[in-house]
């Protein structure tokens, strides 16, 4: 690390004078200071709610949000239904084909995959 250069006015320091280099670096800490204070400050909020990576990544890929969340979950249709109490083939309908899922439904298959029914909606 180079010292900096000091230039003084009336016998104080008034501006520290560092290479260019030093000063990028500088700047690309500041920046991802800035990020980690406001991914805290985004955690610290009480209403906070993440969506992993994988889940929105699939859901942008064109999956549908209970398949992106089953699958995520690592579990098999199967596993699935059984859990929120229907068969295959109804989970398969509301996951990928045509059928729309009751409310009740949501609720059971986002409890079973422990999210909210909101998060298979959208």
């Amino acid at each position: 690390m180079i010292r900096p250069q000091i230039i003084e006015r009336d016998g104080e320091p008034q501006f520290a004078v560092i290479p260019i280099a030093e000063w990028r670096q500088i700047e690309a800490m500041l920046e991802k200071f800035e990020d980690i204070r406001d991914f805290d400050a985004a955690l610290a909020k009480p209403d906070r709610r993440m969506i992993p990576f994988e889940v929105t990544s699939a859901i942008l890929d064109g999956a549908s949000p209970i398949r992106a969340w089953r699958e995520h979950r690592g579990l098999s249709q199967s596993d699935l239904a059984q859990a929120a109490g229907m068969s295959v083939p109804q989970l398969a309908e509301v996951e990928d084909g045509p059928r729309r899922a009751t409310p009740a439904t949501l609720r059971r298959v986002a409890k079973a995959l422990r999210a909210q029914v909101d998060d298979l909606t959208g």
